[in-house]
Parts: structure tokens; sequence; C-alpha cells
């Protein structure tokens, strides 16, 4: 850019919009600049075994004889030179074999250390088989088992004690332009509760979602554990623990920690470096995420992620009974920061459907491990976010009382405890209900407030349910249900392919709504026949595709792009954007000329003279 040029958008730009411009631009070029490097890497400097080694180039057994001598590692496989596809069937062949899904887990890890093109060709090829292993609910299990199954860093690990240099460590990730960071510091893994540094399974899992479902490339995604030690002393007694063992640091220091640590992402890759804060505990994750999300381009996905899906599947239910959401009661067993995340979510959703804040806020009821969240009780805390739900009312405790006291027309279940919707409670629910709508959120599994099969007997299989973990489908009198989950993978990774492909700055509150509500409109009729109030697993990446277009939409819209020129097919400008599985060639870089300029017969015969005389 010519300095003249530098002058006359000054001339017409605030300066912090100036600033922004020249970062980008500068951007742009260090984006060029890298990618030709890389290229020119693995095409000439990195051979032989080397490349091998390197599981972002490495093909496995694809590689052509051509490519075997000339890259240097002719004799360092078989001689069969195997595609792709056979590789990946093989993979899922031995996948098959295995009857543990913590072994499995393993398994695909130590894919994706040796071959990554392999790896998210496999599960975008068995999405729905796979989906379970790699995120909810297997990885609650490998984070509880981390300390077995882990075999090489993924990430960046990041202690308290490293407070004051961690723009130091950002700058030993040698992948220069990252896009998108999830992080955690380990506190409250899933239902799991304190898992310390063990919950690095969560940020890396998430990340590889990005990849196989949004197609953001791995090169530009980083998990990071934030290590400020854990109050699980069953963890920190293990010997093969990984982080280091004290107790939990809070207070200032602790905000001075994260403070820096955003401060130091900025730093290192960018004002545009997208930040999603995964399982922190409530008492941190509600405040950071307020304290953060006017200044950075971050969300917190246990809050607006899952308020999305749940809103998204409300929308589904909802179809099926023909009520609007102000129509309805909703009860919210739990009232943690995902349950809050919800009820708020829910709440400005009916507030776009004509209703008062007050009014919204009427038709949302909260329990929790205290009881019924009413003014005045004698028990339990009534601060925090849940206080915007509080009512006048009776402080009744034992649930399916609750249920019969508040007659609600939806229950959604945000406790982390197992099996809270037992019999009297389900029972209830289909009384006083024709179609009653059963959340049950809980992950892993084990934490479920009931599972598919009782809440379809209970209600006599009249209720439109969904859960957090996968349920098999469930037979009752003769007529087949497919229970609905409501995972997060249908939100976090098309919002964070609509940021990142459009360079916002910030992720606002309406993305959400418009993702849930894009969502919801993508199920389709036949699915809701059959129970279901999300698509298909096997449809979400094309479902991705069409709410990150649909985002991207509203962001330039509203003018919060800063990718420009906009371009004017949305849903193609994001499919461009989409990680390849394919492999790169190493071969040779060849070309032909025309036959009369390539061949020998076409050269003069030689005159001596007519040589001497030109």
């Amino acid at each position: 850019m010519s300095f003249s040029s530098l002058r006359s958008v000054r001339s017409i730009l605030s300066y912090q919009k100036y600033l922004r411009y020249f970062q980008q631009q500068q951007s742009c070029l260090v984006t060029v600049t890298d990618e030709y490097r890389a290229v020119s890497k693995s095409r000439s400097s990195l051979k032989g075994v080397e490349l091998l080694r390197n599981p972002a180039l490495n093909k496995g057994m694809a590689f052509t004889l051509e490519e075997r001598q000339h890259m240097g590692i002719h004799g360092l496989l078989p001689p069969a030179v195997l595609s792709q596809d056979v590789q990946a069937l093989r993979v899922m062949i031995n996948f098959r074999r295995l009857n543990d899904d913590l072994d499995r887990y393993s398994e695909l890890m130590n894919l994706s250390d040796r071959n990554e093109k392999l790896f998210y060709r496999v599960i975008a090829d068995n999405i729905e088989e796979i989906i379970p292993i790699v995120y909810t609910p297997t990885v609650g299990l490998a984070c509880q088992k981390y300390g077995l199954v882990f075999k090489r860093p993924r990430g960046l690990f990041i202690t308290i004690h490293d407070k004051g240099h961690i723009y130091d460590i950002l700058c030993n990730w040698t992948e220069q332009q990252v896009k998108a960071i999830v992080v955690t510091d380990g506190e409250r893994i899933l239902g799991l509760g304190d898992l310390g540094a063990f919950g690095m399974g969560i940020p890396v899992g998430k990340l590889q979602l990005y990849t196989a479902i949004a197609g953001i490339p791995p090169q530009h995604c980083l998990p990071i554990m934030l290590d400020v030690g854990t109050n699980n002393q069953e963890i920190s007694s293990n010997p093969l623990y990984i982080g280091i063992r004290q107790k939990r640091v809070t207070g200032k220091e602790y905000d001075e920690f994260i403070d820096e640590f955003m401060e130091a992402v900025v730093q290192r890759f960018g004002w545009d470096c997208l930040i999603q804060f995964e399982d922190f505990a409530s008492h941190n994750a509600y405040r950071l995420l307020e304290r953060y999300q006017k200044q950075y381009c971050t969300f917190n996905d246990d809050i607006q992620g899952t308020a999305a899906v749940v809103l998204a599947g409300l929308f589904g239910a909802l179809r099926i009974t023909n009520t609007k959401l102000v129509d309805n009661k909703y009860l919210f067993v739990g009232a943690g920061q995902a349950a809050c995340g919800i009820a708020d979510l829910l709440a400005h959703a009916m507030m776009r459907e004509g209703a008062t804040q007050e009014e919204a806020a009427s038709r949302i009821w909260m329990y929790d491990v205290h009881g019924l969240i009413v003014e005045g009780r004698p028990q339990g805390d009534l601060e925090g976010p849940k206080s915007a739900y509080m009512k006048k009312g009776k402080p009744v405790k034992d649930l399916s009382a609750v249920v019969d006291y508040v007659k609600p027309s939806v229950l959604i279940g945000a406790s982390g405890a197992g099996r809270l919707f037992h019999e009297a409670v389900l029972k209830t629910m289909g009384q006083i209900n024709e179609r009653p709508v059963i959340f049950a959120l809980s992950n892993p599994t084990s934490r479920a407030e009931c599972t598919a099969e009782e809440a379809y007997r209970e209600t006599e299989g009249r209720c439109i349910f969904a859960s957090g973990s996968p349920f098999k489908p469930v037979v009752y009198k003769d007529k087949t249900f497919y229970p609905g989950q409501g995972n997060n993978a249908y939100i976090f990774p098309a919002v964070s392919l609509a940021t990142i492909a459009c360079a916002a700055r910030h992720v606002e509150e309406d993305m959400f709504l418009i993702a849930a509500q894009q969502l919801g409109l993508l199920v389709s009729q036949a699915d809701l026949d059959a129970g279901r109030v999300y698509p298909p697993v096997t449809a979400i990446h094309e479902v991705t595709v069409k709410i990150a277009a649909h985002l991207a939409e509203h962001l330039y819209e509203t003018k919060k792009a800063w990718n420009y020129p906009e371009p004017n097919d949305k849903e193609e400008f994001i499919r461009m954007q989409l990680y390849d599985t394919s492999y790169e060639y190493f071969g040779p870089k060849t070309w032909k000329w025309p036959e009369q300029h390539s061949s020998a017969r076409n050269v003069p015969s030689i005159d001596e003279d007519v040589c001497l005389e030109s």
C-alpha cells in the first residue's frame, strides 16, 4: 500500500477505523506470505522421513511411485499404493472392532497424530457414528482418564506461574495464522466438575469439530488450557496428573491472569482471532463474558451456544404443538450458567415475538438444589443471573410437586444431576399436557435427567423429547421415536465459521438468536413427524454451511463484517473457506509445450555456414 493511499484512507476514516483497516491489510499480506512459505516448505525442504512424520502432510500409503521417488520416501513405505478411500475403510474396520469407546477415542487421536486429512475425512464420512466419540459423551470419560490417554500435546498449557510471560508462550506456537482459540480452565468440565488440566480434552475436541463440521482449517485452530490449579484432590493426587498440583488461584490474581491472556492473544494473533470460552465455572463464566464480549471477538459456548441450540429445539417443538414461545410456561431444573443462558435467550426471543420483558420473565420458572426459586425461600442463595426469574410463590422442594404447582408445558433439565426426571415427574408432565416438551440436556449420558425411553414410556409416547447426549431410537407401542440431540455442534461451528470468514470483530448476541431461528427452520416436516426437533446429525455439515451463510448475510447487512469486498453469494463465499481433506500432490510440477516446440524433429538441419552468418 502506497503512502499516498494511506493518507487518503486516513482522511476518510476515524483513527480507530484506520487502525483496523491497516491491520486488516497487514494481516492479508502476512497470510499470503505465510501460505506461500508453507507451500514452498512442503514441496521442497520437508522431504524424506520428516514428511511422513508431519501429520498435516502425511498421506500414508497414498503417495504415488513418482511422489515417493521425488520426495525421498521410496522404500520407507510398503510398495502398494492405497488411496485415501481404502485407508479410510481400514480405519473404520479397526474402529468397529474395538469394544470400548475410550479405546475408540484413543485410536482416533492416534490417527490425528499420524494423518490429519485422513482423520477428518473419516469423521466427515461417519459423522453420526464418530461425533459421540470425539465429543460428548465419550470426551467426558476421556477427560477423566486424560492421564492415561494423553500421548502428545495438541495445544498450549499456560499456568498461573507463567503470569507475565503469556505472550512469550503464545509465540512458541509455530502456526502464524491462528484464527480460532478454544480455552478452558478446567473448573467445570461438562457435568463432571473440576478436572483441572485433564479438561484439555474439551478444547481439543471442540476444535476438531470446528474442522470436521465447519471446515475451518486445523492449522488455524489452537486449544489452550489455562492451568490455575485444581480443587479436586482425587485428580491432583493422581500420579498421572498432567497439571500443576495446587489449589485453584482465585480473586485478583486470577483476573489479572485472564486479562493478560486476552491481551496477549490480540498482540500475537490480531483483533479478529476468535476466543471461545469453554467449561468455566458459573461464578467466572458470566462475569468474564460480560467483561470481554464488547472488547474482544469472543463468546461462551456453555452460555450462548447451549442457549441457541435449545432455543432451536424449542422452535422445532412448537411447530409440532402449533404454539408460540410466549404461549408456553417453562420450568428449568438447574439454575447454573447453562440454564440462565437458555432462559436469557428465550426471554430475548419472546420479546422479539412482541412480549414485554416482564411478560417474558413471567413465563420462566427456575428450580435448583434448594427447590423452586421464589422470594423468601428459607435456604439457598437467590443472587446472580437466576434472580431475574425469581417469583412470588411457595418454596416447594420436591420436583414432582413443583411440576404440579407450576404446571409447565416445557421442562428443561440443565442440572448436571442424573435421573432427576423420575417416574412421578414425567407422569405429572404427561397428565397436565397433551404434548409435553421434555429436554434432558445434561452431559454426559450418565448425568442426563432421564433417558429417551423413560420419557416416552411415562408420557405414553406423547412427549416431544430432546437430550444433550445421543440416545438410540425408542420403540413404544409399535411406533418408533427418534429422539433429538440438542448438540451444541449444531451452533458453535456455524457461528465461528461465519465470524472468521467475515472477519467480524465481535460475536454479537443476535447471532445466536439468528442461528437458532435458522436451525429451527432447517428441520423438515418428515423429521418432525418422526419426533426429531433437530435435523439428522448426518446433515450437520450442510446445516452448518446454511446457518453460516445466513449469519454472513446478517454481518454484512449490519456492517459488522470486516472482510471486503463484500461477496455477492454468501453461501458460495462460505463454501470457498472450507477445509479440503483431499491429499496434496508432491510430485514434480511439470507442464507440456506445444508439439512443434517440444519435438527434436522440428529442429532445422544444421548448416554451418548459416550458423556462422547468424
